[in-house]
């Protein structure tokens, strides 16, 4: 009988992870299955370009995934059951159950309202495809107004600096709790704020939302942003799913993992990308991010692989090298970083940035487009469990 994989989530992380391990194993050993809500590939580092107007590249799963042995199932995953080794899914034919050898967790994180009043019913976010068109969809009927954008990180730079470019009609604010972008290095600051002035975006820094309302957000001394449109990008939370099974989850609820994105719980389950609690390199959390999902998903399928074919467990090594931050379509800043993601002096900027950082994005969807890529394959056949250590080390 074959050993049954399924893989969850076809984000960067799940999509990266299966494509892999389908070059990894032998099909007649294996059976891979990954399974999706949405039946194309979603660019999730793009979502700011979406909610300005901007058209992205249709990616079909079942054409991506033509001929590399890899089985796309168009569902929803409602429950898994880590004990029993199933996975609840409601599909087009209903509900229905997939059991699993070993399971690669891979479902991503959606925006976090962090408990703030009001954002669940006043505030748009950009945290996926449905929520970017629904903002989309807003700004459309938006003839004039301010856009106040929430949160101090990458994803609030992002879109606060895509609509002001796209809309000059439109005033966009950016309220933090505290500095925008004071992490990074002196020359990437400085030039950071001359976007913001370029483009007009007025700054609310050191600044706590506590109640988003129809007309704007409240602060925590009592004044008022007024705004026709907020947009809350102040975090982000794994889905439920995890949470309510038996494996072992952080506070957050991302699946706690060892070295090898294995579960310290169950140690058929590997979780990767935003999904996992999962240490790099330097035993660090990874944050959540592409720059951590990716390698983390290769590293998931290059383990499951070596434990079914008995050879060498891989070292996890992984590390980071930038920080790539968009500033509209024609600037951006490329923060340089030491492998634990601290900004080193140097940084890109103006349009060579932007160049850099376009080249970044296009190059991991061609990575999901071309799933046999230029990685030679090696399939090789798994073994019987006793016939090596390494299968269960």
């Amino acid at each position: 009988m074959k050993h049954q994989i399924v893989v969850l989530g076809a984000g960067y992380a799940g999509a990266n992870a299966a494509a892999r391990l389908a070059k990894r194993l032998h099909p007649a050993d294996t059976e891979i299955t990954l399974v999706n809500a949405d039946a194309e590939f979603v660019e999730r580092v793009r979502m700011h370009q979406l909610a300005t107007g901007q058209d992205l590249k249709p990616r079909a799963l079942t054409d991506v995934f033509a001929g590399t042995g890899v089985r796309v199932r168009l569902a929803r995953v409602t429950a898994v059951d880590a004990d029993r080794k199933t996975v609840d899914v409601i599909g087009a034919d209903g509900p229905g159950e997939i059991a699993y050898d070993t399971l690669v967790y891979a479902l991503g994180s959606t925006a976090a309202d962090c408990g703030v009043p009001g954002v669940a019913e006043h505030a748009h976010d950009i945290a996926g495809k449905q929520s970017a068109l629904r903002l989309r969809g807003r700004l459309d009927d938006l003839a004039g107004g301010t856009v106040l954008v929430v949160g101090g990180g990458l994803t609030a730079i992002e879109a606060a600096t895509e609509i002001a470019e796209a809309r000059p009609d439109l005033d966009v604010a950016l309220a933090a709790r505290g500095g925008v972008g004071d992490w990074l290095s002196e020359k990437a600051q400085q030039h950071l704020r001359k976007a913001f002035g370029r483009l007009g975006i007025t700054l609310h820094e050191d600044t706590d939302i506590v109640r988003v309302e129809p007309a704007g957000a409240v602060t925590a001394d009592g004044r008022t942003i007024p705004a026709q449109v907020t947009v809350w990008t102040a975090g982000f939370a794994v889905h439920p799913i995890a949470a309510a099974t038996t494996l072992r989850v952080s506070a957050t609820g991302q699946i706690v993992v060892d070295e090898t994105m294995r579960s310290v719980s169950h140690p058929d389950v590997y979780a990767v990308g935003d999904a996992a609690l999962a240490p790099g390199g330097n035993g660090a959390p990874l944050r959540m991010s592409c720059a951590s999902g990716v390698p983390s998903a290769h590293l998931a399928a290059d383990v499951i692989a070596a434990r079914l074919t008995g050879r060498e467990i891989p070292e996890n090594k992984i590390g980071y090298t930038a920080q790539c931050i968009s500033l509209g379509r024609r600037d951006a800043v490329i923060q340089w970083v030491t492998p634990d993601d601290q900004p080193k002096p140097s940084a890109v900027t103006g349009r060579m940035g932007a160049r850099l950082k376009e080249m970044i994005c296009k190059s991991a969807a061609w990575s999901i487009s071309h799933p046999t890529g230029m990685m030679p394959s090696r399939r090789r056949h798994t073994v019987r469990a006793g016939d090596s250590h390494a299968v269960t080390a």
